[in-house]
């Protein structure tokens, strides 16, 4: 059985972590540099750093508190967010990033994905897809969530995964800080779809969620929160000890 990983999620604006629900109403977490440290200690296998205001915005990647937050961590990071070129993959990669999570981008520069797969490998270009359930169909939204490229994302996840993403995170706008357990139908349908490591991201309200999440979908790799990770309702040590006691492989 695939080793599965638990990777929490720093959703970072304005050099803060925040977190909303359904992609809105964000509130003040903590200081990145603070939570990266905390969870590179307690046992978490990686960790995602995310600007989600930098493709609305039109900016770059804010990369002094990348830098910042990247000299704290020994696991590794996953760095999105105002990704468009070769050059930003280039820019977080020597900040500390391990991997480069892409989604408005590619959607703009389909491209992007098989350019940067070419020049630092398949493992380090992630697709990143925002999905929301729009007329009976899974649409990709774009801008972080705040829009609908009309795109199925099914289809798309595909075609990406096949010009060269090594990895692909799932985060469901619909189940997002709603804490109701994943997006289990959604998940089935991407790991139906494709043959590289799928993370589940969005709806994580309790350790039992990812019981039920790595039960239900054997073939998943990892599953991703923030919240109940953040305010410290669910420890990684003890989901881990209760992943272990339902017999599912974790990493010490």
């Amino acid at each position: 059985m695939i080793t599965k990983r638990i990777i929490p999620c720093l959703d970072v604006k304005d050099g803060r972590v925040v977190k909303g629900v359904n992609f809105l109403g964000l509130a003040d977490v903590s200081s990145p540099v603070k939570l990266a440290q905390f969870y590179s200690d307690c046992g978490a296998d990686e960790l995602v750093f995310y600007d989600i205001t930098a493709s609305a915005e039109g900016r770059a990647l804010f990369t002094d508190i990348l830098r910042e937050t990247a000299s704290q961590v020994f696991i590794p990071l996953t760095v999105g967010g105002g990704i468009n070129t070769i050059d930003d993959f280039d820019r977080v990669l020597k900040c500390g990033a391990d991997k480069v999570s892409v989604n408005s981008g590619a959607i703009r520069n389909p491209s992007l994905i098989q350019e940067a797969a070419k020049k630092y490998g398949n493992q380090c270009v992630v697709l990143s897809c925002d999905v929301k359930r729009v007329d009976g169909e899974f649409r990709v939204f774009a801008k972080g969530g705040r829009e609908d490229t009309g795109l199925e994302a099914i289809a798309w996840i595909k075609s990406c995964v096949a010009a060269g993403a090594g990895e692909v995170v799932v985060n469901s706008i619909d189940t997002d800080g709603v804490r109701q357990g994943f997006d289990l139908p959604m998940l089935e349908a991407v790991c139906a779809a494709v043959h590289v490591p799928v993370i589940a991201s969005g709806g994580a309200g309790s350790a039992e969620d990812f019981v039920t999440l790595f039960q239900t979908i054997p073939d998943l790799s990892a599953g991703l929160a923030a919240s109940i990770f953040h305010f410290g309702e669910v420890e990684i040590p003890a989901l881990k000890r209760m992943l272990r006691e339902h017999n599912i492989h974790v990493r010490d």
